[in-house]
């Protein structure tokens, strides 16, 4: 597989990653075996970057990984994890003795002295203004807690603002066929600041699978049943924050340009390693299939022009008017 450099972590890694939210929590049920098989899937697929964080089941996430890590060994491998969305999202918690407490659980639940990358988790828009803040985190790399420190955003300005710290190594943003914005800018500024992206949500919370229609049920505890309004947290990390319905029309109209051979996941994350200065795309999986799957992504040739030129036509009609003004 394709490796790329994640920016200021100078680390190369897979351009296809895993994000592992669905094997902590909020996707419906993923017991411990078919998680930890997940992860082998992926790896041996090629995958070399996995995303977590202390949330995602309350720490199982991380916990699965660093099993996987014991058992299975952890060379090559760079595992991302975030920190902060287990108090209130409010300012004043985003602190240096917080974040040694935050990074000292992770460290222990992932079994490693040095996180590879720690990312903030969505933290309110005042932090990234915060100059203590990013005092905190360097401390952080300078205790040797953490290696390197990056941004999980939720907005386009939130992204400007965390490349322009110069610790900051990497950001992370919703990047998909259903969410163009951060072509226009984001994506150029990180490049020119020599700052890795990493995509996530690249399929639309399964949108972009092609698999769903207008009777697709949710379990109740699947974050597409109980946040499609934003009920839990931000509505763009579920469906991107797009109607449903709306979503299910636009991939109708993007399907016939999928390439024979290919599957609609597949091209979907084609179209994002295609976009310049992404580093990698972390879709996630909740079986083996959906990991080597996804994992094949990095092996479709890059999209021809008049597939890109579909994609933003359908973008513009039908999914701006929801999305653009936000993110």
């Amino acid at each position: 597989m394709e490796h790329r450099t994640l920016g200021r972590t100078h680390r190369e890694v897979s351009v296809v990653g895993l994000g592992t939210w669905q094997l902590g929590a909020d996707w419906g049920t993923v017991d411990e075996d078919e998680a930890l098989s997940v992860l082998s899937a992926a790896v041996d697929a090629g995958v070399t970057f996995l995303d977590t964080a202390d949330v995602y089941g309350d720490g199982r996430s991380e916990r699965l990984i660093g099993r996987f890590r014991a058992e299975r060994g952890a060379d090559g491998l760079t595992v991302a994890t975030k920190m902060g969305r287990r108090m209130p999202q409010v300012p004043e918690n985003y602190t240096l003795e917080n974040f040694r407490a935050w990074t000292d659980r992770s460290r222990e639940n992932l079994g490693v002295e040095t996180l590879d990358l720690v990312q903030l988790h969505c933290p309110p828009t005042a932090v990234y203004a915060d100059d203590a803040v990013f005092d905190a985190l360097d401390t952080l790399v300078a205790e040797k807690r953490v290696a390197n420190y990056g941004v999980s955003v939720e907005t386009r300005e939130e992204a400007l603002r965390a490349i322009a710290r110069p610790g900051v190594a990497s950001v992370q943003i919703i990047l998909n066929m259903l969410r163009l914005g951060p072509l226009a800018d984001v994506l150029p500024a990180a490049r020119e600041a020599g700052v890795g992206i990493i995509a996530r949500v690249p399929l639309a919370s399964g949108l972009l699978s092609g698999k769903y229609d207008e009777n697709t049920t949710f379990a109740a505890d699947d974050h597409r049943t109980y946040n499609r309004h934003g009920e839990a947290f931000d509505v763009g990390e579920t469906f991107s924050g797009v109607d449903f319905g709306v979503g299910l029309e636009a991939v109708r109209r993007l399907a016939p340009l999928v390439p024979e051979g290919v599957t609609m996941a597949q091209f979907a994350l084609r179209w994002v390693i295609d976009q310049p200065g992404v580093s990698t795309v972390i879709p996630g999986a909740r079986n083996i299939a959906q990991a080597q799957g996804n994992a094949g992504a990095a092996e479709v040739p890059a999209l021809a022009e008049g597939a890109l030129a579909v994609v933003r036509d359908v973008y513009e009609e039908l999914i701006a008017p929801q999305v653009a003004g936000r993110w």
